[in-house]
């Protein structure tokens, strides 16, 4: 699964693209933004079920857009007061990071519970998208035939996502592994590679 350094790697490449003023505190919010869903890891030791739900939702940028989205149009707006004029478009750029580098990566990978608390169903887009000279477009991301969805991964009931914190649901075994990832295939260190040198390239630039 990805980890917390992935998850911040793609914040870094949203905040990279998107921010209009570059600095290490811009920075340092989007990343943080990215990195936010990683804390209901210990959420999930009082809450079964709560790792990859509680702040997974895709219901969390989906408010907190809104809620900058609207504080951005009011004259004694909160952001602006405590941030600055460019409160507002960082706060932006951190929902952005949120839903894309710290959401989607789990939703691909293992899968994410994304309309917890309204809908209670995990589930894994981690498929192929191809095309075919003999089928056409092949996608196996999200079932279409009206089966049992293989992205349906199970509900808050019965899943649970081992980490290095919480390693089994309920009390962990005596002497278990604690294992925390740093990067988990090479696809990933590409990630945090490229990240590093965009992050690096920008700063030179600014």
């Amino acid at each position: 699964m990805p980890s917390t350094v992935v998850h911040v790697a793609f914040g870094a490449l949203v905040a990279t693209a998107l921010l209009r003023a570059f600095d290490a505190r811009a920075l340092a919010a989007v990343c943080a933004f990215a990195a936010l869903p990683d804390l209901d890891t210990f959420l999930g030791l009082w809450v079964p079920g709560g790792h990859r739900a509680l702040l997974h939702t895709a219901l969390l940028p989906l408010l907190l857009g809104v809620l900058v989205a609207w504080d951005a149009r009011q004259a004694d707006s909160w952001l602006r007061a405590r941030f600055g004029d460019r409160g507002p478009h960082v706060a932006g750029v951190g929902v952005v990071a949120l839903a894309v580098g710290g959401i989607a990566p789990d939703l691909m990978t293992n899968g994410v519970n994304v309309l917890y608390p309204v809908h209670d169903t995990f589930y894994a887009f981690d498929g192929d998208l191809q095309l075919s000279n003999q089928r056409g477009v092949v996608q196996t991301f999200v079932e279409l035939s009206g089966e049992e969805a293989d992205s349906v991964v199970g509900t808050t009931a019965d899943v649970h996502y081992q980490t290095g914190v919480d390693v089994a649901r309920g009390e962990d075994p005596e002497n278990a592994e604690r294992l925390f990832p740093v990067v988990s295939s090479g696809m990933q260190l590409v990630v945090v590679a490229a990240a590093a040198v965009a992050v690096v390239g920008r700063w030179r630039r600014e």
